[in-house]
């Protein structure tokens, strides 16, 4: 009885060291990034999660915890650069609109990010990646880039399709969760979407959430909507289960 619980005791620590997060550092072309990573086992799913436009936070490492603790590896990647983590709105524009301005620029940073992931040992044979406000944008970028991954979900994400761009190559499913209260990324964005998504022929879910404002999952803000966010957030693990099968 002692030596089966010592074992099981090694077992519990062991499944707990293997599941504790860890910052990790990168390069992209040359200049430096801080990424979380944290996987509960070798063959665990991937969710590669993008970051809003503050930066990669504490706010997205919460999230990313909780994912693991759900069974998946997440790797919360960095596109603004290791210590870069804008407070001020005039900074938190540029930092994104200088990656809206270089596509090439958020692609390569996405790519690169997966690689990362997979130097840790994360499955990305079976990933789907998600991204919050901006991340949700950055999340369409590369689904419009053709990757091969299993699916994307964006929670109040930018929508707009760039001029030059469309979904013809993308594959995976898409999920698309958003405040119909939203008046900085309007429905007619939405609509849009649905419209482009049809058009090229991608699976597609879209849901809306009456009176949800931007930014509706964000904890203790007063954006926040906790009937929301309590509800993409479980259709999100739902969608997870149904296409990391």
């Amino acid at each position: 009885m002692k030596t089966y619980l010592l074992a099981l005791l090694g077992l519990i620590i062991s499944c707990s060291a293997n599941a504790a997060g860890q910052h990790l550092n990168y390069e992209v072309n040359g200049q430096s990034y801080q990424g979380y990573y944290i996987s509960p086992s070798t063959d665990a799913p991937l969710v590669l999660l993008i970051h809003d436009w503050d930066g990669l936070t504490d706010y997205e490492i919460t999230r990313a915890n909780m994912l693991a603790k759900m069974g998946y590896s997440v790797f919360a990647a960095d596109l603004f650069g290791a210590g870069v983590r804008p407070t001020k709105m005039q900074d938190k524009r540029q930092h994104t609109g200088e990656l809206y301005k270089d596509r090439t620029k958020m692609r390569n940073l996405l790519s690169t990010a997966l690689d990362t992931a997979k130097t840790q040992g994360a499955n990305t044979s079976n990933t789907v990646v998600m991204g919050y406000c901006f991340g949700g944008a950055a999340a369409l970028e590369m689904a419009r880039s053709g990757v091969k991954v299993k699916g994307f979900a964006t929670f109040h994400g930018g929508l707009s399709t760039p001029k030059d761009q469309n979904y013809s190559q993308t594959k995976g499913k898409l999920l698309i969760m958003h405040g119909s209260a939203d008046t900085a990324i309007t429905m007619n964005s939405f609509a849009a979407l649905a419209t482009d998504l049809e058009s090229s022929g991608v699976e597609h879910e879209m849901i809306t959430y009456s009176g949800a404002p931007h930014a509706f999952t964000v904890f203790n803000s007063d954006r926040y909507r906790e009937g929301a966010d309590k509800k993409s957030w479980q259709r999100f693990i739902e969608f997870l289960s149904e296409v990391t099968q």
